[in-house]
């Protein structure tokens, strides 16, 4: 995509507003035209018999999908509420036809160059423009271009696109061929034959094609905004800031400006920048010539003590604006203008001693604990999808004291605001090329030519945003080919053919891409796959590389404490499931259907094709005992998924420097369904999110019980270095202390320190384990920084009494709690104090929507903990909805 300015196409209901742009005004050239758009099942598609009503054309919303302007008409039910899934796959195997009539003013049809960009098309696409073909697209993930000079009229013009079935296109091909690359999720609809998948050939999003934490939806429309723009002599096409040298004193960057012109010429060209507070501290102007075509400035900026892009927990957010004017000072000026950070980024691989090979992002010189999750896309229809919906998601990794989300690549590269509000949360986004999974036909020129282009459009398109620190080839491929068996299955069947697949993998990813980033990606670093060593010989490594562990969880299947002994250089993905909040899956599966094996509960359990409740219910009974109801299933799902979790990541932090990241899968959720996520589809914070907040602290102790022995590590994140005490008590459960000793430490920065390990009959001394437990803090002077509990014995063996809990709950500041905020500004108090050990509190408001700064967490007897709430609700009814659950409300009645 050409990062020229643009208007996009939005509109209410069935309008939708064309916006014309013109290179020689103030950016805006006409006033923009309403044109109504309208869609319909292609005539004479053979689903024309079943629904002969959707022949007719009907009003249709774009951006937008097939999916939701039936939604909107009426014609199909919710795809998320109860189980309609299996009813809606004919939609994917459609054909279908969108329409948009407009008019086009006289200073528009004046100019001499007028072009529509499609900024998504979903995915097989022909455009006409008043009966002319216009362009042919098949890449879901590129902006497509077409010129349209001459072809516009003043009335009444007619753009329509027809959406092919990327299943019926593909299906014969992918059939006729006498051995298949493997592919990801088959559908168990029969809208495809299993064993000949077409996901892995068609440029549109792996995920629509179903997955193990979301539905299948094979999705066609115009899911991006459209736009038509119009020129005469020169216009901006491009701006682009590398930043050559960077420190506390100085910066020196390049920028480079792109400008389309329509023959051999000069024109003045003003380029300035502006501080984060909008001050401008350089202006460069230069009178170039042009040639005829595209043409590029570029230009040396000295900076003087510049102020530093920073993750979340390093340092200011700092950003700068850039702006770039064409013919400054005249009626005929237009500019374009990006807001960008200074950093620098770099993936530092030191080879240690024993040959292993680290993994770890430097920024400005300072290596960063990568602290966080993987994000899938937000949404199955992603022009449902807003800009606040996504700040939700992301401002809640930040305070979760995340400083890092890695986009998988089965989904599609998100719009600008995304990256505006990571740059604006310091969060750093590991980006994933689009590729989820199974294997691509990378030795087809064509195909590896589209996705060149697409990579091209989409790394030009985020180049300028300073929290991408890295552009990965795929997800998963390189790993599927060489240790799940896709190379060697298909090696035995036809060698010639598994070695071009090969080939055409390392084209691909190992050359292209990579390619592509060097020449466009102003200096971040490239991956070819995660996880990988890039290409060497070894895909999934614990001594090199980035690592998925899925042995916990996964096949086959080990108990939580294997994470413990599990130390990779950086671990890219690892999780366990959990269910939504309950008042989350309220509005989607009916009460009476809230059953472990109901139907309902079975379609929104997508992993192991719905039987993934059994995986659920092992780890849960091997600590917790068996719920007795459902709403036990979901609260424990929650307890078992936050604590082992919470083992995995202090592991991962306590191994620093060896190890250098820790990112769970996964943030967010597509739908309301069973999940790895810790954020449930209605931005519902999960038991993980409220540990995450704990255990991604700057400063956190991590203790680590294993095998009779725990482990005691001090965290510090922060780049100044702690003067610190930590406790170590050994308590009864109803708070009687059995021992005590306390330490200072000078906690240097950016470390994990061990500071001791305790075997259990030195803490226990003879004590009852199932009756006693040890209490680890770290204190900064009188403030406590971070508290563990550790238990030494499953959680089904503490010998816990009913929770007594003397609760209040007040007004603080106005008292109304209005916002959605985490306990930041007007709300309420929540003051919690328990004679005895509570454990794994979950704190809820019953039918009350409410939000919590802190949930999910032990209660040490005798110790009052105070936690800020805001909800709409007053203050009576949060009273009255109050609920606690607890460990010891799950023992059987």
């Amino acid at each position: 995509m050409r990062a020229h300015s643009r208007l996009h196409v939005v509109a209410p209901a069935s309008w939708l507003l064309l916006v014309l742009l013109a290179a020689w005004a103030l950016p805006v050239a006409a006033a923009p035209l309403a044109a109504e758009w309208s869609f319909r099942l292609l005539p004479g598609d053979a689903r024309g018999a079943a629904h002969p009503d959707l022949q007719q054309w009907r009003p249709a919303q774009v951006p937008g999908a097939v999916h939701t302007d039936l939604l909107a008409q009426g014609q199909i039910p919710d795809p998320y509420v109860g189980a309609p899934e299996a009813g809606l796959q004919w939609i994917g195997l459609a054909d279908w036809e969108y329409r948009a009539r407009f008019d086009v003013d006289a200073a528009t049809l004046a100019r001499a160059h007028a072009e529509l960009a499609f900024e998504g098309l979903d995915t097989f696409a022909t455009v006409t423009l008043n009966g002319q073909p216009l362009l042919q697209a098949n890449n879901s993930h590129r902006t497509w271009r077409a010129r349209v000079d001459g072809k516009l009229r003043p009335r009444g013009n007619d753009l329509r696109i027809v959406l092919r079935s990327p299943i019926r296109s593909l299906l014969p091909d992918v059939q006729a061929m006498p051995h298949k690359i493997a592919g990801n999720y088959p559908s168990p609809y029969g809208d495809e034959p299993k064993d000949a998948m077409v996901g892995n050939f068609v440029r549109k999003p792996g995920y629509h094609f179903g997955w193990d934490w979301g539905p299948r939806y094979v999705t066609a429309g115009i899911w991006r905004p459209v736009t038509l723009e119009s020129w005469d002599a020169q216009r901006l096409t491009a701006l682009a800031v590398q930043t050559r040298t960077l420190d506390a004193t100085r910066a020196d960057l390049e920028i480079t400006v792109e400008i389309e012109s329509a023959a051999v010429g000069s024109a003045a060209v003003q380029i300035e920048v502006l501080d984060p507070e909008g001050t401008r501290v350089a202006r460069i102007d230069r009178k170039p010539m042009f040639k005829a075509g595209d043409n590029r400035i570029a230009v040396p900026v000295a900076l003087q003590k510049p102020r530093r892009w920073w993750p979340a927990g390093q340092g200011e957010q700092a950003r700068y604006t850039v702006r770039a004017t064409l013919a400054p000072d005249t009626a005929k000026a237009t500019h374009i203008e990006q807001r960008t950070g200074l950093r620098t980024v770099e993936l530092r691989r030191e080879v240690d001693r024993n040959g292993g090979q680290g993994f770890a992002f430097v920024i400005n010189g300072v290596p960063i604990f990568a602290k966080g999750a993987n994000v899938i896309p937000f949404d199955m229809f992603p022009a449902r999808v807003d800009a606040a919906r996504i700040r939700r998601e992301l401002t809640a990794a930040r305070d979760a004291n995340m400083n890092m989300l890695r986009n998988w690549g089965g989904g599609y590269y998100e719009d600008d605001v995304f990256f505006d509000i990571a740059d604006e949360l310091g969060l750093l986004v590991w980006q994933d090329f689009m590729f989820g999974g199974g294997m691509q036909p990378g030795y087809d020129p064509a195909f590896r030519a589209n996705v060149v282009h697409e990579a091209r459009d989409n790394v030009r398109r985020l180049r300028h945003h300073p929290s991408v620190v890295l552009w990965c080839g795929n997800n998963e491929e390189e790993t599927a080919w060489k240790d799940w068996g896709h190379g060697r299955d298909l090696t035995a069947a036809d060698p010639a053919f598994a070695a071009k697949v090969w080939q055409g993998y390392v084209d691909l990813f190992g050359n292209d891409l990579r390619q592509v980033v060097a020449d466009e990606g102003l200096g971040v670093p490239y991956w070819s796959s995660s996880p990988s060593n890039d290409l060497d010989e070894k895909a999934n490594d614990s001594t090199r590389g980035d690592k998925h562990y899925w042995q916990v969880w996964g096949n086959p299947a080990l108990p939580v404490t294997a994470y413990l002994h599990e130390t990779p250089r950086f671990m890219s993905e690892y999780g366990l499931q959990a269910w939504p909040v309950l008042r989350t899956l309220d509005g989607i599966i009916p009460a009476a259907e809230q059953q472990v094996d109901s139907a309902t509960v079975r379609a929104h359990q997508k992993f192991m094709a719905g039987e993934g409740n059994q995986r659920l219910l092992k780890y849960i009974e091997e600590e917790y005992g068996t719920p007795r109801d459902f709403p036990t299933f979901v609260y424990l799902s929650q307890v078992m998924q936050a604590d082992g979790i919470q083992l995995a990541a202090l592991h991962h932090r306590a191994s620093r420097p060896y190890t250098m990241g820790s990112l769970y899968w996964q943030l967010n959720d597509v739908w309301p369904g069973a999940s790895w996520s810790s954020i449930d589809y209605a931005g519902r914070w999960k038991a993980l999110h409220f540990h995450a907040k704990r255990f991604f602290a700057d400063h956190a102790v991590a203790a680590l019980r294993d095998d009779g022995v725990t482990r005691v590590s001090l965290l510090n994140d922060r780049q100044q270095g702690l003067q610190a005490t930590w406790r170590l008590r050994v308590l009864d459960l109803d708070g009687t202390q059995r021992s005590e000793q306390r330490h200072t430490v000078a906690l240097p920065p950016l470390s994990a320190l061990e500071v001791g390990r305790f075997a259990d009959a030195d803490l226990l001394k003879g004590a009852d384990p199932a009756r006693t437990v040890a209490v680890l803090e770290l204190f900064d002077g009188a403030t406590l920084l971070s508290q563990q509990v550790v238990y030494f014995v499953p959680a089904k063996a503490l010998a816990l009494s009913p929770a007594t809990i003397d609760a209040e709950l007040r007004a603080d500041g106005n008292g109304n709690g209005n916002g959605n905020g985490n306990g930041n500004g007007d709300g309420y108090v929540l003051t919690l104090r328990a004679p005895k050990l509570v454990r794994a509190l979950w704190i809820d408001f019953d039918g009350v929507d409410a939000t919590l700064d802190d949930n999910a967490l032990d209660l040490v007897p005798g110790e009052t903990v105070t936690i800020r709430l805001r909800s709409e609700a007053d203050l009576d009814t949060l009273r009255d909805a109050l609920r606690f659950t607890s460990l010891a409300d799950t023992k059987a009645r």
